[in-house]
């Protein structure tokens, strides 16, 4: 058997960080992580290609040499993915389906043969079974919430990762908060599966021996949603980064309630995490409480995301526009947010109803959805009637957008976090080839290419990094850098 795993495009998002990625020579920031897993519980007598649309092209002859195409995809790679589904058909190659999109909406792909959907430990058996005595289903479901002890290592075999800026590995999935708006309660569950540390240590050998040195992301639905089972991870991780002169710097997603547990946060910069991502949301109490976000009603969040710096952690943000309490001032509001607590990473999108969550059924029931939802919550579409004008929310989103990523506001938020940054190991001693051709990208494109308010701001900003913040020099020059794609993302 031949199968070709297709992992679709991802759009031009913030995410996606494609304008920061040329400047370093990469061409994605993350690996197909579930895909990799996936071929690893394949039949070791199978051939398996995996073809990554954000490196390269999906080729005629790829498809010619499969005798299946397999595609997993999350909803924002919803366009890609018809792509990827009508070649197959039209090559006539029978296809299979997995991965966050199918299971949340299986009825919107007719045209595919077979679906692998939920955790592929539970189904994807169940599915080469039925194959191997010639009587396959369409559709292999489950309720199972899988041991992820059963998980077994990617197939990194089957990528080159000179095309990466990040790798990744899963340490647990789950999240115990069920925010309306978020589907991982859907998908996961609220009571968080994690690896053995001997599991998570031999995941990292691995990549380790491969040669990877550099950024690892620990893609986790919630990291800390088990702290006991966290901090034990963590004690064993720090002396094996430590015998390796820590080759990795980790970051990863996290609940706000981190900035309350002073143990969690220093073994985390003991082992090397240097950023995390919170769901900040917004500074609307009342649309905290109308989410079910209580966990970010009981801190204050400016002096948590602050003490979270201070911690040698820099927090990268994700706020939302659009909630039906949001107050008619909730664009200054936001921007005021941002900028006091120096959240330079900061992912504002409008709200959509993700099909699965307590928002989507809410919104159904009370008629205001619309459109498909795109999965890009910073696409400025909304897909649901909101209780604001819909057109004052998309032009407030508009506005703080364009405030937020101007070379003057951007740059006054890179010194606002420098001032509180206190990382556990100066970045200048992290110093190879990456960051010395990451360096001189930014004299190119920032201060020399740059339109001329950019470049002010850049020779500014490189000369107080230099003389006032040299412990974190490298973290301002990669800040620099990934502000240059928000701007050309947005078009400034």
């Amino acid at each position: 058997m031949k199968v070709l795993l297709a992992y679709p495009a991802i759009p031009e998002t913030f995410w996606s960080f494609k304008y920061a990625l040329k400047l370093i020579k990469k061409r994605a920031a993350h690996v197909p992580l579930g895909m990799l897993t996936v071929a690893a519980m394949l039949p070791k007598d199978w051939e398996v290609r995996l073809v990554d649309m954000n490196v390269e092209p999906l080729s005629d002859q790829d498809l010619r040499w499969a005798d299946m195409v397999w595609v997993g995809a999350m909803v924002i790679q919803k366009a890609s993915v018809r792509e990827v589904i009508a070649r197959t058909r039209a090559m006539g190659k029978p296809l299979v389906a997995g991965g966050p999109l199918f299971t949340s909406t299986p009825e919107d792909f007719p045209e595919v043969d077979h679906m692998v959907l939920n955790e592929a430990e539970i189904t994807l058996p169940l599915f080469l079974r039925d194959l191997a005595a010639g009587k396959l289903q369409r559709i292999y479901t489950s309720t199972e919430k899988p041991d992820v002890a059963m998980t077994p290592l990617p197939r990194w075999d089957l990528l080159n990762m000179k095309h990466y800026a990040s790798m990744s590995v899963q340490y647990s999935r789950g999240c115990p908060f069920d925010c309306e708006f978020c589907d991982i309660v859907h998908l996961n569950g609220r009571r968080p599966r994690v690896k053995a540390n001997e599991q998570m240590l031999r995941e990292f050998d691995v990549l380790y021996n491969l040669g990877w040195r550099g950024r690892l992301f620990i893609v986790d639905d919630n990291f800390i949603g088990n702290k006991v089972k966290a901090k034990s991870f963590l004690r064993t991780l720090i002396p094996w980064q430590e015998a390796r002169k820590f080759p990795f710097g980790l970051y990863t997603e996290s609940s706000v309630n981190l900035a309350q547990d002073e143990e969690l946060m220093l073994l985390m910069s003991q082992a090397g995490f240097d950023s995390v991502f919170l769901g900040l949301e917004t500074p609307a109490e009342e649309c905290l409480a109308e989410c079910g976000k209580h966990q970010n009603r009981s801190i204050d969040l400016a002096e948590a995301v602050r003490t979270i710096q201070r911690n040698g952690m820099e927090v990268m943000g994700g706020f939302i526009i659009g909630f039906d309490n949001d107050p008619a001032n909730i664009f200054e509001r936001q921007i005021k947010f941002i900028q006091n607590a120096g959240v330079v990473k900061a992912m504002i999108g409008l709200l959509q109803a993700i099909p699965g969550t307590r928002l989507y059924q809410r919104l159904q029931k009370e008629g205001r959805l619309l459109d498909d939802c795109s999965g890009d919550n910073c696409d400025g579409s909304m897909n649901f009637i909101p209780k604001m004008d819909l057109e004052v929310v998309k032009q407030g989103y508009h506005d703080v957008l364009q405030n937020l990523y101007s070379p003057r506001e951007y740059y006054f938020r890179v010194l606002e976090f420098l001032k509180n940054y206190k990382p556990r190991r100066p970045t200048l001693a992290r110093v190879g080839w990456l960051e010395i051709r990451a360096f001189l990208s930014s004299i190119l494109y920032l201060g020399i290419l740059d339109k001329w308010s950019g470049k002010i701001y850049y020779w500014r900003m490189l000369f107080k990094a230099f003389f006032f913040h040299r412990q974190c020099f490298g973290e301002a020059i990669t800040q620099m850098i990934i502000g240059y794609h928000f701007r050309k993302l947005l078009g400034k």
